[in-house]
């Protein structure tokens, strides 16, 4: 079975020159993120994205499968088509743009984080312990569903600004303690934090504060 996916176009008939592989959060559906209204902030304001939403099946997340599956089946296909392609996610659709990016290094020209699932609290543990991520070394061989991965990317991520990451979080979200280590790594222009917890409100605020930025504005 495919993914359960969403094509949300700029404009109908042609390919804007950026697509966004958007993934969802546990439990969420494509459509939430129009019933959220990301599609309506997205129109009004005359961004150039063609989004791609997609539901991160649990299934695919706990196997370890499912960034390469976003490869084989919406990246891969599409590459061709645009001359840049971002990748991201809400919660654990976000942990999986950065395990994603280890895997396919190169393959995104940016990451757009929103409230990304930092994973367990013994990965948050282990780098806060090691002196925040920027210290922290990842152990070789890591399993395909070991969420390291993602910490990984984000750490090379910061020391080559290659992939540029925006990241935006709600002070009040429960994963916060995770966020801000991430954000440790990050310039300042590169982050968002506001009011609100894990939830659609605040993500719909964060995408809202993201579009100005369109294209590659961080450095």
């Amino acid at each position: 079975m495919t993914l359960n996916t969403l094509s949300l176009p700029a404009a109908a008939g042609v390919a804007a020159p950026t697509l966004l592989v958007m993934l969802a959060g546990a439990y969420d559906k494509p459509a939430d993120f129009i019933d959220a209204g990301f599609g309506a902030a997205l129109h009004a304001s005359g961004r150039a994205i063609d989004l791609v939403l997609v539901e991160s099946d649990l299934a695919a997340v706990c196997d370890g499968s499912l960034a390469t599956r976003v490869e084989a089946e919406i990246i891969a296909p599409r590459r061709a088509m645009y001359p840049h392609i971002l990748t991201g996610g809400i919660s654990i659709g976000g942990i999986t743009a950065l395990m994603h990016a280890d895997l396919h290094p190169g393959g995104s020209d940016g990451l757009v984080l929103l409230a990304p699932y930092p994973g367990n609290r013994s990965i948050t543990r282990e780098i806060a312990a090691a002196g925040g991520l920027s210290a922290w070394q990842a152990d070789d061989g890591l399993a395909a569903n070991d969420e390291r991965r993602g910490w990984r990317a984000l750490r090379d991520a910061a020391r080559t600004r290659t992939p540029p990451v925006w990241l935006g979080y709600g002070n009040d979200d429960r994963f916060s303690g995770g966020h801000a280590l991430m954000a440790a790594v990050l310039p300042a222009a590169q982050i968002c934090r506001i009011a609100g917890g894990h939830d659609w409100p605040t993500w719909l605020q964060l995408w809202q504060s993201y579009l100005p930025l369109h294209p590659l504005q961080a450095p």
